[in-house]
């Protein structure tokens, strides 16, 4: 089984990257977990979106072929996901090969130093997953709040690492069924 871990933010020291890195940590053995880079994707441009296509669309198409299901790793920004988030679903959306998210399983785990862990990005995130045939994890729901406290030195808190621990395998479980 492969999971792709696409992190929303392009800061280079996000938290949404400490998080998915910690996470990656946290997948069974059997279970390969690979970052699908997001940061290098042109805006979605039907004009370059040729049969010949940008580079950059066919490896991201084919990183998102090779995978069972997904992990978005988002901030808020604006009360909604990142554009770096939305390009990268209408990038992968429109393959002229088929749509690569239709019948994934998806967890969308936000983070915030804010109060309130990235929610309204993290619902938004859940309806595009709608149109795009992402079957969203429901239950647990990660919304990680004051992030900037959930970790001792570069690792996750103990308690968090387990919460996260359970929604990774919740994903699991439900691909593999």
């Amino acid at each position: 089984m492969k999971i792709g871990l696409i992190v929303g933010s392009l800061r280079k020291d996000s938290w949404n990257r400490k998080v998915a890195e910690e996470v990656k940590k946290l997948f069974p053995e059997d279970v390969e977990a690979k970052f699908i880079e997001i940061k290098d994707l042109p805006l979605y441009n039907m004009d370059i979106d040729t049969p010949d296509e940008t580079e950059s669309y066919k490896v991201f198409r084919e990183n998102l072929r090779d995978c069972d299901g997904f992990i978005f790793f988002t901030p808020e920004y604006n009360r909604s996901m990142p554009a770096a988030v939305k390009n990268a679903l209408d990038v992968g959306s429109r393959d002229p090969k088929g749509n690569p998210w239709a019948g994934k399983r998806a967890a969308v785990f936000s983070s915030s130093p804010g109060g309130f862990g990235g929610m309204a990005a993290n619902h938004a995130l859940r309806q595009v997953f709608v149109f795009l045939d992402i079957i969203p994890i429901q239950q647990p729901e990660v919304y990680l709040s004051k992030v900037d406290t959930l970790f001792e030195g570069e690792s996750l808190k103990e308690g968090t690492r387990e919460f996260l621990r359970c929604a990774v395998m919740t994903l699991v479980n439900s691909i593999k069924k």
